[in-house]
């Protein structure tokens, strides 16, 4: 985990230096998230950027006392497990992790609405497509069994017809969202509004 530690205290730092905010909503998981430069513009700008660049599930949990609960969050959004998933992990090993992650949310934030972004279907990672498709199924069914959680599926608009990712979503790694990417999620989350800002 020491490869993260540079991030994660430059996010800790920026709590520091930032004007306190009313228990803002809190995006938080790997650079699905932390690129997501258009955020304020494709969602709304009140919500707290908690990604950090090429951080797995296993990174997300290990370093979420340390980030998220801080900040208070109103709500919470995560997109994790691309990485796991990519880096050869099991799908029984991964799902501990989302376990082990959503018990501290439990515990440490309480009932505040829990959402997961669906891993997406990556240029690059097609030749796992199926573990992947396997892996948003498994963490489906836990987060809608959380009475607060909820699921967001962009797995699902990423393909095309043929069952293949959309080239036109991505930039040119094949892995990371382009700006068109970032406009479909933010359609995509659109109808969750009420509980990305929740009273």
């Amino acid at each position: 985990m020491e490869w993260y530690e540079a991030e994660v205290r430059a996010l800790q730092s920026a709590r520091a230096c930032r004007a306190a905010k009313d228990r803002p909503p809190v995006f938080y998981g790997s650079s699905s998230i932390r690129l997501w430069e258009t955020l304020p513009e494709d969602l709304n700008p009140g919500i707290l950027n908690l990604g950090f660049g090429g951080s797995t599930l296993e990174a997300c949990d290990h370093f979420f006392l340390r980030l998220v609960p801080p900040e208070n969050p109103r709500s919470l959004l995560l997109y994790a497990g691309d990485n796991d998933l990519g880096d050869g992990r099991t799908l029984k090993q991964v799902l501990g992790w989302f376990r082990s992650f959503a018990e501290k949310v439990a515990v440490s934030l309480g009932p505040i609405p829990f959402g997961f972004v669906s891993v997406k279907p990556s240029p690059a990672r097609y030749p796992i497509v199926g573990r992947i498709r396997c892996f948003n199924d498994l963490v489906r069914r836990e987060i809608e069994s959380i009475p607060s959680g909820y699921y967001v599926d962009v797995f699902s608009a990423m393909l095309d017809d043929s069952g293949k990712p959309r080239g036109e979503f991505f930039r040119e790694d094949g892995l990371h969202l382009n700006r068109e990417g970032y406009r479909l999620w933010g359609r995509l989350l659109a109808p969750y509004r009420n509980q990305i800002f929740t009273d």
